[in-house]
């Protein structure tokens, strides 16, 4: 298994492609590991998994160009059947255009959104055009940011399809090429666009929770019914070297005490959160990690440090659009990923190291 990283000079994303059958010549000089580095006319590689990372200090993010969401409007352009939408919110003229493209040519287009947010032009466009969008007319959220194209693959992460979300936070977006993979995150779909069951009202009906993937281990999880916080205790407890976290908002107190406990038994804790959740959340885990003497810091991005990762032993990654809090296990439609690869670790570390060097003590 090889790892690609992909960075252009006028880039705001880093993309890397976890693939077995690349070909690439590797830079003189990485950047941050020794993985290696092509340039911008690079051949695209057929990989189960694509990461990409946004960075708010690139050139072109002022611009809006160059960002993680091209990719996946490059994806839904080439769409031939279906395209089911999750996402919080929609700003993203790219995705947009993307999705009002894929319909005009024949393609199924389905969209399930924050009804707050709704009453936002992108989601107009898409209604006008006979797109069928469905809110979730509840005081919980519709958290998700997903997407399934073909059937066949997903894209999913922390980044919600918004200007911000794509040029102004700090985010990740990964790509999954797997029929198991997009069977599980069509059924929440389904679950939510044609059964209309959101929340605590849905069920726990994930076909494939556990896949193998080219030798690697993914699990996917949706909340509030497949019990994430449960799940994420027990890999937390298993930390033996490591764990490293980048938190939009970290208020769920069993998650914040496991981390304390493993950094007492010894194994390496650092993290990033956002300065603005700290300040205005009630019950943050930020004042009790420093207590505990963790290495945790406040985010300095003018936008907001929008990850929602955890990092153990530097081989497993969980990720997805789950904040570490009480609404993303009970109330919210959330959606999780657990990835068992070193090499995706890394990947995630580099990001994390990018972060956490901006930081604030």
């Amino acid at each position: 298994m090889r790892i690609a990283r992909f960075a252009r000079s006028q880039s705001i994303v880093f993309l890397l492609i976890v693939s077995i059958t690349a070909c690439i010549t590797a830079a003189p000089e990485p950047i941050v590991t020794d993985m290696p580095i092509t340039g911008p006319a690079a051949e695209p590689v057929d990989g189960w998994l694509e990461i990409y990372f946004t960075d708010p200090d690139a050139p072109n993010a002022s611009d809006y160009e160059d960002g993680p969401d091209e990719a996946l409007a490059a994806a839904i352009d080439a769409a031939r059947l279906t395209v089911d939408v999750a996402v919080y919110n929609l700003n993203l003229w790219s995705i947009r255009n993307a999705l009002l493209d894929a319909h005009a040519r024949g393609v199924v287009v389905r969209v399930v959104a924050e009804s707050d947010n709704l009453d936002g032009e992108e989601f107009q466009d898409l209604v006008d055009a006979g797109i069928e969008v469905l809110g979730d007319r509840r005081e919980g959220l519709m958290h998700n940011k997903f997407v399934i194209i073909d059937r066949s693959e997903v894209w999913t992460g922390s980044m919600n399809f918004t200007l911000n979300g794509a040029y102004e936070d700090n985010n990740n977006l990964l790509l999954f090429r797997s029929s198991q993979i997009a069977e599980d995150y069509l059924v929440e779909f389904n679950e939510m666009f044609e059964e209309d069951l959101f929340g605590p009202d849905a069920s726990a009906v994930t076909p494939n929770p556990a896949v193998v993937v080219d030798g690697t281990e993914v699990e996917v999880y949706f909340s509030p019914d497949d019990g994430v916080q449960v799940r994420l205790v027990e890999l937390l407890e298993a930390a033996q070297q490591s764990i490293y976290f980048m938190a939009y908002s970290f208020t769920a107190d069993p998650l914040g005490e496991t981390i304390r406990s493993r950094a007492a038994a010894g194994v390496t804790v650092a993290g990033v959160m956002e300065a603005e959740q700290v300040a205005s959340n009630t019950g943050t885990e930020y004042d009790p990690f420093l207590q505990g003497g963790l290495d945790v810091l406040l985010d300095a991005n003018h936008g907001l440090m929008h990850h929602k990762v955890i990092i153990i032993d530097e081989s497993i990654v969980v990720t997805g659009s789950y904040n570490f809090s009480s609404s993303a296990e009970e109330r919210n439609d959330e959606n999780l990923v657990v990835i068992h690869n070193p090499d995706v670790a890394e990947a995630f570390m580099a990001d994390f190291w990018r972060v956490y060097n901006h930081a604030l003590p």
